[in-house]
């Protein structure tokens, strides 16, 4: 009988410390999911504090930037003053670039965050206003700067739009010169040949006392020049006749210490006006 008693105790005594010891395991898990919630908000709110620190510091960096520019607008004659000024709004521009692009990250960051949203968001319009004055002083700046013939119009194009990458800007104005560059080459380039008769007909430039009429006449054969340069063609004969046309008054034909001829261009801009190709028979 005292067997029998003892044997529901035991196991009643059993199944309390089974549901002690899950209970005390939903504690641990509780208190773990709690803490991993913790962690998170803290590295969140790390991340958000981390980003709002860098956006002042820009500011702070920004109006250093501006100090040294109203120190050196101060000299003008200085000779690194000008020098000065460009590597200031350059780094001005920069700066308030990163400024705006960290803004708009944490507004978009205000969709999900689950940190104070309101002190958040009213943190982040303080922080855009102080990003609209501090565009609107920049602007100011270059004024003042432009009325004293400080050319800076490169720098004003950027701190303007404020939109615009630097590195991709220069990168752009860079390729425009290329560009601007190359045309202002072809703008001013001709061709010349000059040669025997019969080379003459055999690459085609004359056929049956006609020049370049042919359209398979070998462009290859002649030589390219910039007729803002080149002013005298050395034709190594005794005997030389222009074929092409070229308005009288406009070159001369002159002979060198060795009695070969030497064409002369004196006037480049009615000389090539007719025709960018020149073609001369030798003998």
């Amino acid at each position: 009988m005292k067997k029998l008693f003892f044997l529901p105790l035991c196991l009643m005594a059993l199944v309390a410390c089974n549901d002690v010891k899950k209970a005390e395991e939903r504690a641990q898990m509780e208190r773990d999911s709690l803490l991993q919630v913790i962690d998170e908000r803290d590295t969140e709110l790390n991340e958000i504090m981390g980003s709002i620190n860098e956006v002042q510091e820009g500011f702070r960096l920004i109006n250093e930037a501006e100090g040294r520019i109203t120190v050196a607008n101060g000299n003008p004659e200085a000779a690194s003053s000008r020098e000065v000024i460009h590597e200031n709004m350059a780094f001005i521009q920069q700066a308030m670039q990163q400024n705006r692009d960290r803004i708009a990250q944490l507004q978009e960051r205000l969709k999900t965050t689950t940190v104070n949203i309101d002190k958040l968001k009213k943190t982040i319009d303080n922080l855009v206003a102080q990003l609209d004055d501090q565009n609107k002083h920049v602007q100011e700046l270059e004024a003042q700067l432009a009325e004293k013939d400080v050319q800076i119009s490169e720098q004003g194009e950027q701190i303007t739009s404020l939109a615009e990458n630097v590195s991709n800007l220069q990168a752009d104005n860079q390729q425009k010169q290329e560009t601007i560059k190359a045309q202002d080459k072809d703008l001013h380039s001709a061709w010349f040949v000059f040669g025997t008769k019969a080379e003459l007909k055999e690459q085609k430039i004359l056929q049956k006392g006609d020049v370049l009429k042919a359209s398979d006449f070998n462009r290859d054969y002649f030589t390219k020049i910039d007729t803002r340069i080149d002013k005298e063609i050395k034709l190594y004969s005794k005997s030389a006749e222009l074929l092409t046309s070229h308005p009288a008054g406009t070159y001369v034909l002159a002979k060198d210490a060795k009695g070969q001829y030497v064409l002369k261009i004196t006037d480049p801009n009615r000389f090539w006006s007719a025709s960018k190709y020149l073609v001369i028979q030798v003998k």
